[in-house]
């Protein structure tokens, strides 16, 4: 799939705070926008604070309603979980060592394509009707972080959470976060990589992501029954 000019040009705000992440500290691994949506419930305060995990830094309390603060700091749980299960570090050995430092980077967006693909096996309702109210959400939020504010309009217009069922779009991604790194060379041949690796790292996202459900569910639960008390 040859995705549009306008598609790849908008993806790149988003690519550039990755990048610039990255600069910083690669993360072994971070379930992307799509997975967080889905674990982090489906309320609307709680698909906000999904994506506002990658918007939001710092501390949080008194910063924003109970419920938002609350799909926050699962967002945050979840990438911890994530980067320090086993079953992550050796998805990550399957790559050549000189890759391991940015594998995470690729993990996260092939498993938002893992997801994507088999979603029927994950969620009851159809990924392009979650995908809608996601972007409706957005839609009917007037104070999102800035630059969630900046790039919702686009990715709803453009489909960017159901465009990851394509595998092609995987590759358009890659290469833009690679030209944001402080070493470009760090993603260089990281799509035929990951086609090398398609099957085995499929098996370790349908081993793993179950585990993440059951995670996020009990954090979820733990987090309402204190509420409620």
């Amino acid at each position: 799939m040859i995705m549009c000019l306008g598609w790849v040009k908008s993806l790149y705000r988003v690519i550039t705070i990755y990048g610039q992440q990255a600069r910083k500290r690669p993360r072994l691994a971070a379930m992307n926008y799509l997975a967080h949506l889905h674990l982090g419930g489906h309320r609307p305060a709680q698909l906000l604070g999904s994506l506002y995990g990658d918007f939001v830094k710092g501390p949080l309390p008194g910063r924003f309603p109970a419920e938002l603060e609350a799909a926050i700091r699962l967002h945050r749980s979840i990438d911890a979980f994530t980067d320090s299960h086993p079953l992550i570090k050796a998805s990550i050995a399957r790559f050549p060592l000189q890759r391991r430092r940015y594998a995470g980077i690729m993990l996260d967006v092939f498993f938002d394509h893992c997801l994507a693909r088999d979603w029927h096996r994950y969620a009851d309702l159809p990924l392009d009707a979650f995908t809608r109210k996601v972007y409706a959400t957005l839609a009917a939020e007037p104070q999102l972080p800035e630059r969630l504010a900046l790039i919702a309009p686009r990715m709803a217009a453009q489909d960017w959470l159901g465009s990851y069922r394509d595998f092609g779009v995987l590759e358009q991604v890659l290469s833009g976060i690679s030209r944001r790194l402080s070493r470009p060379e760090g993603l260089a041949g990281g799509m035929q990589e990951l086609q090398a690796l398609y099957q085995p790292l499929s098996a370790d996202f349908a081993e793993f992501y179950p585990l993440l459900e059951n995670f996020a569910q009990a954090a979820r639960a733990g987090r309402e029954t204190t509420s409620l008390g």
